[in-house]
This record gives structure tokens, C-alpha cells and sequence, in this order.
């Protein structure tokens, strides 16, 4: 690891013109993505800015929205009993992410904001990365592409973006609040993150400085039936090779609400639109849940190796709309 300087900030105003002045200089918080990334040389920060004492992580649940820092732990978050009660979809997305120790140091600014784990990426030299050096190519394409996507990508990068909690985020329709040199802003969270085109060194829609200060959740009633499942290689601390975070709200019988977003199968949190039109009006049952779940899937682009993910992906979402419904 080279050399940096650090930085404790005081306030969020004075850690924005800390970071704006370089290109070069990086927030740290919970530093579990960061660090990684140091440690392979993918950021080579002249400084880092530390955040953790800017109070920026509080956890309250209204009537009419969720709002919680960007330094809220995802333990803590995860752990909060309103949370889990009124929107456990969210609760389940980071009690199923990385590990207990990690969870307990992870906040949720950095966690949205994490980058792929593609070994291509993360490999270094001699392997092609479009991510890591733009115009090299994407070895991806025609390698090991078993965890790869099969949405959102292009010519230049399959690589999936890696986690759990901006999917649960993103079928709330979620907006994520920044301030950065030119004042403060709202972002949906559905246009944060970028699909690769030909500039996947570009992940999200954040502009330099700019320093994500609290999530937001719209309060709906489709959140206490909700849940977010999850399948991987192994039963703790692996990513999804599918994931879905499915809610349902259902009146005499028929659905007449449903959110459904995927993870683990896109270049970014996925929602499955067509999925969710298709369900309203219908009394869900197991083989609504498996039309649903083929709808989700049905424009899939698979490789050979992650073709598996179509017919995964389909159950995946079956089983989570059950879930969800048995929580109404």
C-alpha cells in the first residue's frame, strides 16, 4: 500500500472541500470497502477524509419515511427492531451481507457504493478490465463468467454489482440525499448507480465531493410483507448468485401492489417492471409467483457458464413473492 495522508473532518461542509480540491482524495468511513480496494492498488488516494464524527448515523422510522445516515453500521441497522418490522426486506438484505465483523464496521454510504468482486477486476495485470483501465478490453466476455451478468451489460463489462442492501433499497424506490461542492441533492435510487456502456469506469452518478449524508424509504404499506432471499455458494459471507427483494401488499384476495427488484444477475440493483405489472390483480399463488418469475428472466442474456442463473433466478423470485405473501 503507498503512502497517503489523513484527514479527520469536523463537519460535513469542511470534509466536501476536503475531498473536492483533488481528484485524488477519498472519504473514509467504515474503510471495509476502501481499504480492499488500497490493498490492490484500484485507489491510490493522495488523502483520506475521515467522516465517522460527523453524526451522520442516525436510524428513525416515521409514518412517512425511514430516514438513515450514510454512517449508520449495517449491524445496527439491520438489528433495529421498526426496521425489521416494518420493512424487513431491508433488515434481511444486510443481515445476509458480508460478515458479522464487517457489518458491525460497515456503513451504509460505503456499502452502497462498493465495487464488483469480477476477478478481472480485482485481478490486476495481465488480465483485461475496461473498469480498471478503460480500453483494455473485458476478459470477462469470453472467461469465467459464471457469476457474471445477465442484465444491464455491454460490449465493454458484464461485471455485477455486488450488493444486497441497494437492492432491498431500490424496490422501496429509496432516494438517496447528498451534499457536495454546489450545494445538495436528491437521487432516486434507481439512477445512482450506472449501467457500464462504454464508460464502466463510471459506477455511479455521484460527482466529485459530492458525500452521501442520509437514505430515504417512502413509507408504503407493501413493506411489512416483504422479504429479500437470497442464494449463494455457501450459507454466510458470499454474494448472491441471485437475489431477489420482493413486497406485496394484497386486498380481498388479489394483489394490488408488488415491488420487485434482483440482485446478484445485473450490472446494477435490477427491477423487474414487467413482473410487477403482471402480478397486480392476481390472487398469488405458486404458479402466479413462477409466471412472475420467467417474466423476470425472460430477457436475460446468458453466457454458458451463468445460463444456470435464468432458471435460479425464476424460483428465486417464486419463492420470495411466497415469502412476502405469507407476511401480509
Amino acid at each position: 500500500m503507498h503512502e497517503f495522508a489523513y484527514l479527520r473532518a469536523r463537519d460535513a461542509k469542511s470534509a466536501v472541500a476536503a475531498v473536492a480540491r483533488a481528484e485524488t482524495v477519498r472519504y473514509l468511513a467504515g474503510g471495509t470497502t476502501l481499504y480492499d480496494l488500497m490493498k490492490l492498488s484500484l485507489e491510490t488516494p493522495s488523502k483520506v477524509v475521515d467522516i465517522n464524527r460527523l453524526g451522520l448515523d442516525q436510524i428513525e422510522v416515521g409514518e412517512g419515511e425511514v430516514v438513515l445516515g450514510a454512517l449508520a453500521r449495517m449491524s445496527d441497522v439491520a438489528d433495529h427492531q421498526l426496521v425489521a418490522t416494518r420493512y424487513p426486506a431491508v433488515s434481511e438484505s444486510l443481515w445476509k451481507a458480508a460478515s458479522q465483523q464487517l457489518r458491525n464496521m460497515a456503513s451504509l454510504g460505503g456499502n452502497l457504493l462498493q465495487r464488483t468482486r469480477c476477478a478481472y477486476f480485482r485481478g490486476g495485470e495481465p488480465y483485461a478490465c475496461n473498469k480498471r483501465t478503460p480500453g483494455s478490453g473485458c476478459a470477462a466476455l469470453q472467461g469465467q463468467n459464471r457469476n457474471h451478468a445477465l442484465f444491464g451489460g455491454s460490449g465493454d463489462c458484464i461485471a455485477t454489482y455486488p450488493g444486497d442492501f441497494a437492492t432491498s433499497l431500490l424496490a422501496f424506490d429509496a432516494i438517496v440525499d447528498v451534499e457536495g461542492p454546489d450545494g445538495k441533492r436528491s437521487i432516486p435510487i434507481s439512477e445512482l448507480h450506472l449501467e457500464p456502456g462504454d464508460t464502466p469506469q463510471k459506477e455511479h452518478s455521484l460527482r466529485h465531493g459530492e458525500l452521501i449524508t442520509r437514505i430515504r424509504i417512502p413509507a408504503t404499506a407493501a413493506g411489512r410483507a416483504s422479504t429479500y432471499h437470497k442464494v449463494r455458494d455457501r450459507e454466510s459471507y458470499a454474494f448472491a448468485l441471485v437475489s431477489a427483494a420482493a413486497a406485496v401488499q394484497i386486498k380481498d384476495g388479489v394483489v394490488i401492489e408488488a415491488r420487485l427488484s434482483l440482485g446478484g444477475v445485473a450490472t446494477k440493483p435490477w427491477r423487474a417492471k414487467e413482473a410487477e405489472a403482471f402480478l397486480l390483480g392476481k390472487h398469488l399463488a405458486e404458479a402466479i409467483a413462477r409466471e412472475a418469475g420467467d417474466l423476470a428472466f425472460a430477457d436475460a442474456k446468458v453466457t454458458d457458464q451463468n445460463k444456470f442463473k435464468k432458471e435460479l433466478g425464476a424460483r428465486v423470485v417464486a419463492d420470495a413473492l411466497m415469502i412476502a405473501k405469507g407476511r401480509v
